[in-house]
């Protein structure tokens, strides 16, 4: 799996220094606003973590469109306290958008998604054909 590439300037990859401007992609630390993601491979599927604290389910946008994966979100508020003889209004608004390209071992019609605890997690099963075979005895004749 890997990230679909974008202009450096706006979309940051990921572990630059570790790994490479090519490997999942990600953030840099200059750019807070982008959850990070955590990628895990297992066996029957990847999983994917974002750390998106103080959201609300209905907040995320979760889309594949032709072998990309796309999480977004936006949330908008506004918080207004009026005392004595002044107001104050406070606005605030935030937004994501994540893409990845999806490899052929997944099975992009059975991606599952749960938000909890603040942690979206999403799970990309891989196909049956992608999966390892399991251990074959052999007798001895």
């Amino acid at each position: 799996m890997s990230i679909v590439k974008r202009n450096r300037l706006f979309f940051p990859s990921l572990m630059n220094d570790l790994a490479g401007p090519d490997w999942f992609g990600g953030m840099d630390n200059w750019n807070k606003s982008v959850p990070a993601v955590n990628i895990k491979d297992n066996e029957k599927d990847f999983e994917l973590e974002l750390a998106v604290p103080g959201a609300k389910k209905e907040d995320f946008k979760v889309e594949v469109d032709n072998d990309v994966l796309t999480i977004s979100s936006e949330l908008k508020s506004e918080n207004e306290e009026t005392k004595e003889n002044y107001t104050r209004k406070e606005f605030s608004f935030s937004s994501f958008k994540r893409a990845f390209t999806l490899p052929d071992s997944v099975d992009g019609s059975k991606i599952d998604a749960k938000y909890e605890d603040g942690i979206l997690r999403l799970t990309l099963p891989k196909r049956q054909e992608a999966l390892p075979e399991p251990k074959r005895v052999i007798s001895i004749g």
